[in-house]
């Protein structure tokens, strides 16, 4: 069940990671479009108490995000660059929500905590579950917000990735529990 001082937080649900045609960090095999349906469902329960994150790439990378980008060259573009957009749906849904924008995987941040009233309980779906999702559960934990990962509003960046960053996330239990979005929302199911 969601509680009432919980807010949903939405990672990176671009276009970016999820159009495989033209992206290298899209999520394999449509891995991405598979969470569409637990994400609409999780986002109209939340009702106000949503918050949105994206990806960008910064003005100028730094330390060792500059051998980063030597790698990922063609993802190093201004923050307005259409890659970097919402999905369609992700972006009909986020119209009047905060939207928090990191030059970093991790989301977990002083401007996130604000957005959301300083709630120290959150659920979070998204991607990449084995990248950002990783980064941002385990920093809003360690500071003490308690943390539910909804592993079918979740894509990796592989089935295995996705299967190792769960099993990671649950070594952090109970401050990161990973659940479903059929048992946030009153039912029961697997979690993945």
């Amino acid at each position: 069940m969601i509680d009432d001082d919980e807010w949903l937080v939405v990672i990176d649900r671009q276009k970016v990671f999820a159009q495989s045609d033209w992206s290298a960090w899209a999520c394999a095999d449509g891995s991405y479009h598979a969470t569409d349906e637990a994400f609409v469902r999780l986002a109209g329960a939340y009702g106000e108490r949503v918050a949105y994150t994206r990806y960008i790439a910064p003005d100028e990378p730094k330390d060792a995000w500059v051998a980063y980008f030597r790698d990922w060259p063609q993802f190093l573009v201004p923050l307005d660059d259409p890659m970097y957009d919402f999905t369609d749906e992700t972006a009909r849904l986020a119209e009047g929500h905060p939207v928090i924008s990191r030059t970093t995987f991790g989301k977990w941040c002083p401007e996130l905590e604000v957005a959301i009233g300083g709630t120290r309980r959150i659920a979070l779906c998204g991607v990449a579950t084995d990248c950002c999702m990783l980064l941002t559960a385990l920093a809003a934990a360690d500071a003490g917000v308690r943390v539910r990962l909804v592993a079918d509003a979740c894509a990796g960046s592989t089935p295995d990735n996705q299967r190792l960053a769960l099993e990671t996330m649950r070594l952090f239990s109970p401050l990161i529990e990973v659940t479903d979005s059929a048992t946030l929302l009153g039912g029961r199911a697997a979690v993945a």
